[in-house]
């Protein structure tokens, strides 16, 4: 029985470098393609320092549609992620996302293609484990805890804020939160800026990004009650690793539903 047929879009980037090897070793996975401008005409697997894989890496997602696949998992660029999603969707393909810097209109346009085309698509801000049972953490303390705030810490180098961690919890948080005690911001004097962005929605959570060298990616929530305080923390290393395999479980599980779904924990019991 012939497996997933894979694309990778964002082969040899940090995240693409550990998911190529990982789809060439699962027996129900296919690579089918790869893209990597930068690249293009290697051999995927030559291309990350690993044995041959015997696909040749795409110098566009374009190209790569051209030979059949079923899914695309896209770990490219805020700018092009978009664009890629949609023009996947077009050719019939499932799509996993795990670019970050895509907005609530962008993932609307999203969901209203895969809808109309009758194909899945899944999008996390992070796929690893960790940072999905913290999104699970932070929304049970938000049924009792209604002042929360979100730090998001990055790399300084890292070209979008906040990052999709923070993005998607500060979403989910907005939907399941009661109104806090903190002032509104329009009601503030001063530089308001310093209070953060307001994400999500009925009620906005504010959220910080901080941007500085030796951090990989980390995400607080924050709770605070009277007399006491509640911290929730996520923590990435330097490897790809832990956003493998909740990636390749995407992958598999994406077809399941039309449309779009956000956040691995919509794949967990």
């Amino acid at each position: 029985m012939a497996g997933i047929r894979i694309v990778v879009a964002g082969a040899t980037g940090w995240v693409g470098r550990a998911l190529v090897p990982a789809v060439i070793a699962a027996k129900d996975l296919v690579l089918a393609g790869a893209v990597s401008r930068g690249a293009a005409g290697q051999d995927a697997g030559e291309a990350i320092g690993q044995p041959t894989a015997g696909v040749i890496v795409a110098a566009s997602l374009r190209d790569a549609l051209a030979i059949p696949s079923d899914v695309v998992i896209d770990y490219t660029k805020p700018h092009v992620v978009k664009g890629n999603a949609l023009m996947a969707i077009e050719a019939g393909r499932h799509v996993v996302i795990g670019t970050s810097g895509l907005s609530a209109e962008d993932y609307a346009e999203i969901d209203a293609a895969a809808r109309k085309a009758h194909v899945g698509v899944l999008a996390a801000g992070n796929f690893s484990i960790t940072a999905t049972l913290l999104k699970r953490f932070a929304l049970e303390a938000a049924r009792y805890v209604p002042d929360v705030e979100i730090v998001d810490y990055a790399a300084a180098s890292k070209p979008d804020v906040p990052s999709g961690t923070g993005r998607e919890l500060a979403e989910v948080l907005g939907e399941a939160r009661q109104a806090g005690t903190a002032k509104a911001v329009a009601d503030l004097s001063g530089l308001k800026e310093t209070r953060g962005a307001s994400v999500g929605a009925p009620i906005p959570v504010q959220v910080h990004s901080l941007r500085l060298p030796g951090y990989v990616l980390s995400c607080e929530a924050h709770f605070g009650l009277p007399d006491e305080r509640l911290l929730i923390r996520h923590d990435a290393g330097s490897s790809a690793a832990p956003y493998v395999a909740g990636t390749l479980l995407a992958a598999r599980r994406v077809a399941e539903q039309p449309g779009l779904r956000r956040g691995l924990d919509s794949l967990m019991a």
